[in-house]
């Protein structure tokens, strides 16, 4: 929600910052391998109960979050590959952080309220699963109530007042539910009236297919015209 509501104003308000940090030679990977290792910290953090320690790391580790796409467009280095990994690590973040809350509660709270994280990062998963299955077969499954932003948001709140934090997180995870339902109806309508998608796929193999005959012909042609003449 707040993805699609707030991206181009946010975008806006950190492009002269990914300009600065151009100027300092840093990669947006740089950026992302940064927030993971802060990551790491506010889960430990959290799992020791120094849960406003935990708040001020959280809140670390999503600027870099924030401004590597800055300066991916800054330095003309958006890609593919940053795309990817910059998603394997969000996933990996809030693995570490609900993972840092789901110890915490065995080891200080009713151990049973560990399963709750856990549910919350298992619904996530999901949500995040629909929206990769969905472009993969060439249609669209962004949006709806609880987002990541949103997700990181509630955390914080918890957090910062940790006698919330449980009915904090039941919130998140009946939201997530209803995220996950509203995505997966959002692409079968998308299905139902969508052309041939096997065509599609198979069309964009195709080319991907081309592409790489064409490459190959292109290299092999380079190494013929280098070799030097039989005697």
């Amino acid at each position: 929600m707040f993805d699609g509501r707030f991206r181009a104003p946010v975008e806006r308000a950190v492009k002269p910052v990914g300009q600065a940090l151009r100027r300092t030679g840093l990669s947006p990977d740089h950026l992302t391998i940064a927030g993971l290792l802060v990551a790491v910290a506010a889960a430990v953090c959290i799992a020791q109960g120094r849960l406003i320690g935990g708040l001020f790391l959280v809140v670390l580790a999503a600027l870099p979050d924030l401004l590597d796409g800055a300066l991916a467009k800054a330095s003309g280095a958006s890609s593919q590959r940053g795309a990817f990994f910059d998603s394997v690590m969000d996933r990996l973040t809030d693995a570490l952080l609900f993972g840092g809350i789901a110890w915490y509660f065995a080891s200080t709270r009713d151990p049973h309220l560990a399963l709750l994280p856990f549910a919350v990062m298992a619904v996530s998963s999901v949500i995040s699963y629909e929206r990769a299955k969905a472009e993969s077969l060439g249609l669209q499954a962004k949006g709806g109530l609880m987002e990541r932003a949103e997700r990181i948001i509630l955390l914080c709140i918890g957090l910062l007042f940790s006698s919330i934090l449980v009915p904090v997180l039941w919130l998140m995870l009946v939201l997530t539910s209803i995220t996950a339902v509203q995505r997966f109806l959002k692409v079968w309508k998308q299905a139902a009236i969508a052309p041939v998608t096997a065509a599609r796929i198979e069309q964009r193999r195709s080319r991907r297919q081309s592409r790489r005959v064409a490459r190959s012909d292109r290299v092999t042609q380079v190494r013929v015209r280098r070799r030097p003449p039989s005697a």
